[in-house]
This record gives structure tokens, sequence and C-alpha cells, in this order.
């Protein structure tokens, strides 16, 4: 209420008028201080010269005030640049007032009419000195007041550059709340020991939890630009057990029209912790790639498919055809596309199992680029579906690979998964499969075949990191399957960007995948999400582990036994070298596998491992098989070398 009233008297009152008005009388109060010190601090001077000068000093003051518009500025939030507009006040005033004497003098116009030119020299340093003083005096006035009937916070900085100056700056210009500064944190050597206003730096390894008890610290708000990943989470680690919130400041390019206020410091999302730098592409090509081009997307209304959509449809591409069977979701694209003022493109409901469907479609609109992200991906659900998994994500991508294999498509880019290597689960097992079939295909075909190979996406539909925010909604509890399991993360347009970066680079018949750094373990980030989110584990949340679900592994991988990799020109993606298949055989049985899978046959995972030597089953009821795979390869092998041995026999006789 307090706050508020004095927030309306200032804007009522404190207008520029009044500004204009205060600047004037203090300019000519300064002139009679110029005198008393001119005369050694005595009244000896002509005093009916000085009420003479008096209005030629107001009128000239009031020029010079509205040329350079000194008292336009918001008293409350001076700063340099006001400073600056009074020193070009005060020195246009000294001249007009030294040229006028020199004139005078010269000519004669005036006689009785004249300033010393030592009165114009004091008179301009102590006018400067206490127009500036009295807007530095009004600021501190208005804070103080203002401040004594808000709550404050105690607040530290980490980053003493220009970033953590302007979030300084910014804090205590804001009217909403009181922000108590304590220490800038900074691990330049340069700068330690030293003071930004008042304020000293001190650095990261002194924060610890005693330091934060001392000065009861609310906040720690991260105005590095550069900061690394894991700075940032050990910060978050140690911070645990108090009631610290952490908050960022935005990038640069983001702040609003280039100026930054408190109002834009945020909470540190999940996706600022991955424990290493976002990966970057910057690939002029990729313009040059999609120029003139027809593209289908399929899966266009999921997480990766809409993000390849929104990125494909900034490219100066002929035309973008996506393809999608859920047809609410395929709808909020198509509007998110329209409102982006995009035109050049088409949304089509189909199934990619259809191969009516899907021929004609290709034989309507003739693309020249596939990007395949269609899929079925959730591990618990597959596991109990193995027909549907086959279907779609072997059938489906083994229809559509034929469709643009048989139309002469230039490229056909597979999205795949790092739970294709050494799979565990029907679904991965599935992905695997497609992955051997494209590869096969490649053989044979005009068309080059790419696949792209990545870990668990940040917020993508089904991921962790969703269900973690709708359970701390909800007050809890997090569930976990095991707390030690591990994966590989990376953000939608990461993600997307290898895709893109795969259908430029490839040539055909390679698997990309990215350098992703470390694993992440799963329960440190449900910790870090409860205390992201202003709570405390357990005390507020706590997390549940619930065990395994079927198929789930506890670690994933992103090459599979027997691969390796060769590097690329980007730094950050590799090629891996898979084993050697007997590619005509392994096409043959796949396709086996399709026909036989349509009369749901119950013994279809064990096919499905047949083909997939690495292929074992993890908490699963499938599990029963992998022995009677064992058993099977063991009698085939043993088949094999005596057929060996009897073909050399009949040889030597």
């Amino acid at each position: 209420m307090i706050q508020n009233y004095l927030f309306k008297l200032s804007q009522r009152y404190a207008s520029k008028w009044l500004v204009f008005l205060i600047d004037l009388s203090i300019v000519l109060a300064t002139l009679f201080v110029a005198y008393v010190i001119r005369f050694n601090f005595t009244l000896n001077f002509d005093t009916n010269q000085f009420f003479v000068q008096l209005p030629f000093l107001a009128f000239v003051a009031g020029v010079s005030f509205l040329i350079v518009g000194s008292h336009k500025s918001v008293i409350r939030h001076t700063g340099f640049t006001d400073v600056v507009n009074v020193f070009k006040s005060v020195t246009l005033i000294a001249a007009i007032c030294g040229i006028s004497v020199l004139v005078n003098r010269a000519f004669g116009l005036l006689p009785k009419f004249t300033i010393p030119l030592t009165i114009i020299v004091i008179h301009a340093l102590l006018s400067f000195v206490a127009l500036a003083g009295s807007r530095l005096a009004f600021k501190l006035i208005y804070n103080t007041l203002k401040c004594k009937f808000k709550t404050s916070k105690n607040i530290l900085i980490y980053g003493a550059g220009d970033s953590g100056i302007v979030t300084y700056n910014a804090l205590l210009s804001g009217t909403d709340k009181k922000f108590n500064i304590i220490n800038f944190i900074d691990d330049d050597a340069k700068k330690r020991g030293k003071l930004i206003n008042g304020i000293s730096i001190v650095p990261s390894k002194n924060v610890d939890t005693r330091f934060i008890k001392k000065h009861a610290i609310d906040e720690i708000i991260v105005a590095a630009q550069t900061i690394e990943p894991r700075r940032i989470i050990r910060l978050v680690d140690s911070l645990t057990a108090l009631d610290v919130e952490v908050k960022k400041v935005p990038p640069i390019e983001k702040w609003i029209d280039g100026e930054f206020s408190a109002n834009q410091i945020k909470q540190f999302q999940i996706e600022d912790l991955l424990g290493r730098k976002p990966i970057e592409i910057e690939n002029p090509n990729l313009l040059n790639e999609f120029k003139g081009e027809t593209v289908i997307v399929t899966g266009a209304a999921g997480s990766i498919g809409s993000e390849l959509v929104n990125q494909i449809s900034n490219f100066d591409v002929k035309h973008l055809i996506l393809v999608d069977q859920a047809e609410s979701a395929l709808y909020d694209v198509e509007q998110g596309l329209k409102r982006a003022g995009k035109h050049n493109f088409t949304a089509i409901v189909a199934d990619i199992r259809d191969g009516l469907r899907m021929d004609a479609i290709f034989q309507y609109y003739n693309p020249t680029m596939v990007f395949h992200a269609a899929a079925y991906k959730h591990v618990p659900l597959m596991e109990k579906s193995p027909y549907e998994a086959i279907k779609i994500n072997v059938n489906g991508t083994k229809l559509l690979a034929d469709t643009a294999s048989r139309y002469n498509v230039k490229k056909f880019v597979f999205v795949s998964t790092d739970k294709a290597v050494n799979p565990t689960s029907v679904m991965g097992a599935t992905k695997r499969m497609a992955e051997m079939y494209i590869s096969c295909l490649q053989k044979e075909s005009k068309t080059k075949f790419i696949t792209t190979r990545f870990g668990n996406v940040l917020g993508s539909n089904g991921s962790v990191i969703p269900l973690f925010k709708k359970q701390i909604e909800q007050g809890g509890p997090l569930t976990l399957t095991h707390k030690d399991i591990t994966r590989y993360f990376m953000t939608i347009p990461e993600a997307s960007q290898l895709v893109l970066e795969a259908g430029t680079m490839g040539k055909g018949g390679e698997i990309f995948i990215f350098d992703m750094g470390e694993s992440v373990k799963i329960f440190d980030l449900a910790k870090n999400m409860i205390k992201l989110s202003g709570l405390h584990y357990p005390d507020d949340i706590d997390i549940k582990i619930t065990g395994l679900r079927p198929g789930e592994k506890l670690y994933e991988e992103l090459l599979a036994n027997g691969e390796n990799t060769l590097s690329t020109y980007h730094k950050k993606i590799m090629i891996s070298k898979t084993r050697d298949l007997d590619y005509a055989q392994v096409k043959a049985q796949i396709e086996e596998l399709c026909i036989t899978n349509r009369f749901q046959n119950n013994n279809i995972v064990l096919k499905m491992k047949e083909l997939i030597p690495e292929y074992k089953s993890n908490n699963s009821d499938y599990e029963r098989f992998d022995k009677r795979v064992q058993i099977y390869k063991k009698a085939k092998s043993l088949a094999q070398t005596q057929d060996t041995k009897a073909n050399k026999t009949s040889k030597s006789l």
C-alpha cells in the first residue's frame, strides 16, 4: 500500500517540469555561491549587478535544459547517461555565458553588464556537482524509503562481468521488490578482492553452506553468460539441503528490445543442467541442401517431427508435406506454421503402414527428401504389443523406404534411437531391424538411406522430464525405476539439428551418432528438478523407486558390440561402423518376419532374437526365448561344422 502510494506520488508530482524548475533554482543558487567563493567567502561584490545577471542566467539555463533535455530523465532511475546530459547542459550554459560576456566586452553593447570569467568557471563546476548530486541524492532517498516498506531478499550474483553489472542495476532499479546484493561471485583471479559499487567479489569456493547461512542468502542469480553447466550442477547439488533458489539471466539476444529488467530473471530449466554445452551446428550448406526440394516428414505431429517441420520450414523448400495419423496434434502443428506466416506446406492425415496411401502421396507430390520420424517408442507398452511394434517400426519403415526407393527419392533420413543398440526390449529390437533393412536397401537402391541415432530427448512425449514435472505439480512422489539408472539426453532442437545435418552430410548407408557427453544419473536429475522447483528432497517431495520396467535398460549405449566410430567434419558427430551383414539374407528374413507378424504369431519375438544376435531381453517375459536362441545357435553352428568336415572328407576321397 505505502510503496504504491509513494510510486503514484512520484509519478504525479516529479514530472519533467518540476525537475526543470528545481534544476533552474539550483543553477541560480550556485551563482550566488560562486560569487561568495570568488570574493573569499564574503559579500563584498556588487549585488545590484548580481541581480541583473540572474534573469539572464535563468534564460540561458532554461534554453540549455530544453535543448539537451536533461530534465526529462526519470530521477529515481538516474544513471551514467543522465549525468552526461547534466554535464552537457552545464557546458552549454557556461559556453553561452562566456561568449556573451566576450562579445559584450568587444562591442560594448551593455557597458554595465558583465560576469567575471572566473565566476563562470566556478559556477559551471558548482552547477554540475549540485545538479548531479541532487539527482543521486533523490534516487538514494527514494530507494531508502521504498525499501523500508518492502520485504528484502539477500542476493548473490554469479558473474562480475558486464552481464553481472547489468543484472545488479536491473535489480536495484526494480520497483516491485527490494533486493539486497550481498556479493558478486567470480573465479577470475584479476577480479578477486575488488569491489563493484562497494560490493566485494568472492570466488565460488567461498560460497559454501556456512557462507549461505551466515548471510541468509535467499537467491543466487547466475548472470555469467559463458558458465559451464557442470559448475551450475555442482552449485545446485551443494544447495540441495538449503532454502536457496538458483535463477539465471537469459542470453543477451533474448533481452527484450536489447534491454534487461529484473522480470526477465527466470528459474533454471533442467535443460540447462545436461552437464555439457548445447551442441550447435552451423552449416551454411543446409541452405543449399533444402533449396527447391519437396520434403516429406512422417510423424510430423510428434516431438522430433514437429521440430523438424519448424526448422525445415525456415529453408527455401519448394514444398513441405506433413504426414501423421494423429489428427489433433497435426492440426496444432499446421496452425503453428500458419501463425508463423508459412504457406508452402500441406498437412496430410495418413498412416505409413498403408502402402497404397503412401504410394498415392509420393505419386502426387513427387518428394525428393524424406525424414522418417514416425514410430512407436514407449518401451513397456511395446513389450506388451510386439505385433504393433513390428507393424509400425519395422513394416511401416519398410513400406515407406520401399516407396521412396521406387520413386527415386534423393535422400531418406531415418530417425532411430540408442535403444536399438544391443536391444533389451521389443521396441529397441524393432528399431534395430528397421536400421538393418535400410542398410540392406541401400545396396540396391539409388536413394541415399541415412540413419540418425541418439538418446532420450528432453521434453518429448513420454520422456521422464514431463513426467517428473507433472508429479511435482501434484505434490509427488517422483517415481523412478532404479536408483542407478542413467540416460543420455539432448534437447529437441539438438536432435532435430542432427537429423537435418545427417541429411546434408550423408552419402548413403551411414548411421550418425552424437557425442552426447556423459550420461546423466536420473536420480540426481530428479533431485535437481525438485530443487529447481523451490522444494526440498525428501521433506517436501520424495522419490519412490518402483523397479525396472519390462525391457528397460539400466544403462543406455550409443554403440553396439562390434561397432566403432569414424569421425566427420563436425567434432560432435560420428559415424557408427556397424558389423557386416549378409544383406540379401537379412532383407529376406525381415520381409518374411513382417509377413509372419500379420498372423500375430506368438513366437514372433523368438524370430526377432534369431535375426538380431545381440537382442537379449531384460526384466521381461521374453527372457525365456534367450536360452532357446542360444541352443538353436549352438545346434546351427555344430551343423555347419559337421557340414564343413563332411565336405572336406568328400573332397579328400
